[in-house]
């Protein structure tokens, strides 16, 4: 006799080696900024600087950015985390044109939140999670 146990949560995030990659580059402009002599550069490079630790402690702080498991969906933010029930939600994708080329985002439709996540949020295929939200859900 089997029985069907609750697999667990499921969740996406950035990628991990997408946010790796931003931190070391951030270091390389930090080693940058302390041998930039002119002053146009220090403040080109401590731009880029405060540009890519921003990035970066925004894809390490909102992990997992989604996480589904039986009772709903949580959304990650920087304010804080917010759960959906799955009564409340609606999973599609929608696929938006910018600068010539098409991006898909999962948008997700859950007690009057519009929360629209992409590939870099997700670290995955919208398609992919969207489809794997439809098997989750009740």
């Amino acid at each position: 006799m089997t029985v069907d146990a609750d697999p667990g949560p499921t969740c996406w995030a950035p990628a991990k080696g997408l946010v790796a990659c931003g931190w070391a580059l951030a270091a390389g402009a930090a080693g940058w900024l302390v041998l930039a002599d002119a002053p146009a550069d220090r403040l080109f490079v401590a731009v880029l600087l405060v540009a890519l630790v921003a990035a970066s402690a925004y894809g390490s702080l909102i992990r997992p950015r989604l996480l589904a498991d039986s009772t709903g969906l949580t959304v990650r933010t920087l304010t804080g985390s917010r759960h959906f029930g799955w009564p409340q939600v609606t999973v599609r994708v929608r696929e938006h044109r910018h600068f010539g080329r098409t991006n898909a985002g999962l948008e997700i439709d859950a007690d009057q939140h519009l929360i629209v996540l992409g590939r870099l949020d997700l670290g995955t295929d919208p398609y992919e999670v969207a489809f794997q939200l439809h098997d989750l859900k009740p």
